[in-house]
């Protein structure tokens, strides 16, 4: 199947560290080669990197790695295709209007019965099920609420009623983000992590290189190490003041404390914290 990832943060941040971990396992470490996607929110504005090939090889991500977007909340994918041809329609994450916000999603598994699913005005532009249960989940929402929601804690506690019924069709793990918050809904396997000060180093699974940036770099450095393994002193990056969570399928570093979303369950963050 594919793996997710996700990042809610207080300050703009960039995700280059997580997502150069990501892109090995598009068709590297991991058989996630069928495309890869992220979208970075920037006030209500979002900007997405999409790319049917395999993320490890993708001259695209090689340019995500080397463009430092900073961003308070970050949905990325890689593609191991189970519905839908190997196509840049096909690939996520999908991003629709919503309430006069840009609402980006994306899904992890396979899911039975979805062409039954009545999506109302959101219609797919690709052949995934994943499209066709975002394009639902969005058709629910308006449903349920014809005017734009005051309460979005609210909103997202039924998102997680309709995600529930989605899992009863297969495999359902959801990012889902409206810019401000982002939401994680596990079916199988989801971890997160929150970093705050006093930071410290961080190393990916998937490379083999170690870097202590703490003697090399000053806060606005940015560097940026391809195709091997690297390690980050967060120390060197950030404020005292800074709170950043990241969400993965699996995690992506061997010397940090990941928490396991369990099956059935939803967490919910807002600039970085947890509120569900």
């Amino acid at each position: 199947m594919c793996e997710l990832l996700g990042m809610s943060a207080n300050v703009p941040t960039d995700i280059c560290f997580s997502f150069t971990g990501l892109v090995q396992r598009g068709g590297g470490t991991g058989p996630h080669k069928d495309g890869w996607g992220i979208t970075f929110y920037e006030g209500k504005g979002c900007r997405t990197f999409k790319d049917p090939q395999p993320s490890v090889h993708s001259p695209v991500a090689r340019l995500v790695q080397e463009y430092p977007i900073k961003s308070h909340s970050v949905v990325a994918h890689i593609r191991q295709a189970n519905r839908g041809a190997v196509a840049l329609e096909n690939t996520h994450p999908f991003t629709r209007e919503l309430w006069g916000r840009n609402w980006t999603y994306a899904h992890n598994g396979q899911l039975n019965g979805y062409r039954s699913l009545e999506t109302g005005n959101f219609r797919p532009v690709g052949e995934t099920d994943s499209e066709k249960a975002f394009c639902w989940l969005l058709h629910r929402l308006t449903q349920r609420y014809p005017r734009t929601p005051g309460n979005m804690p609210a909103v997202f506690r039924y998102i997680a009623t309709l995600a529930e019924e989605l899992r009863g069709k297969g495999v359902f793990n959801m990012l889902l983000s409206d810019g401000r918050y982002v939401m994680a809904y596990c079916s199988t396997h989801l971890h997160w992590i929150t970093r705050r000060a006093p930071f410290g180093v961080a190393t990916l699974l998937d490379r083999d290189v170690e870097i202590d940036f703490s003697s090399q770099t000053t806060p606005n450095d940015v560097v940026t190490v391809l195709d091997r393994d690297v390690e980050i002193d967060f120390s060197s990056q950030t404020t005292p003041n800074d709170v950043v969570t990241v969400i993965a399928t699996q995690p992506l570093t061997g010397n940090e404390s990941w928490q396991k979303i369990m099956p059935g369950e939803w967490r919910l963050f807002c600039l970085g914290e947890r509120i569900v």
